[in-house]
């Protein structure tokens, strides 16, 4: 076989390991990011606290936002996108001295993905049906 086949097989055999270490790098920077998604912002006190939350925007802000507002122990909430082209989005909590700003965030996630889950189920419910009924058409 001429030596150019050889060479070719060669390289990609030498490919495979900076491409393992690639993947490796970028898994640990997944999870590098996972771990900074939330931070609390200077300045929070039990009852009042700024978060900023990483990578989102004005449909979890907003989301979150009304979710919290329903907790009759939360006093204010309200998000901000600090700047359009920066993918950051800082929430605004503070509540009565019943509960903490920390466990209204939590409270006010848990409700959210609640929420999310029913809405799931509803979907999923809603296209079987349609499903077995386009199947019942097309057998008919």
């Amino acid at each position: 076989m001429p030596s150019s086949v050889h060479e070719d097989q060669d390289q990609s055999m030498m490919d495979v390991a900076p491409q393992e270490q690639e993947q490796q790098e970028v898994q640990e920077d997944e999870v590098e990011l996972e771990a900074k998604r939330i931070v609390v912002l200077p300045g929070a006190t039990e009852t009042a606290a700024s978060f900023q939350f990483e990578g989102e925007g004005h449909t979890l802000g907003n989301s979150l936002r009304y979710s919290i507002m329903k907790n009759p122990q939360v006093e204010f909430c309200g998000y901000t996108i600090p700047h359009p082209s920066e993918t950051k989005m800082n929430l605004r909590i503070q509540t009565t001295d019943e509960t903490t700003a920390v466990q209204a965030l939590e409270e006010g996630l848990q409700a959210l993905m609640d929420l999310c889950d029913v809405v799931t189920d509803k979907f999923t419910s809603a296209r079987d049906s349609f499903n077995a009924a386009e199947a019942d058409k097309m057998s008919a």
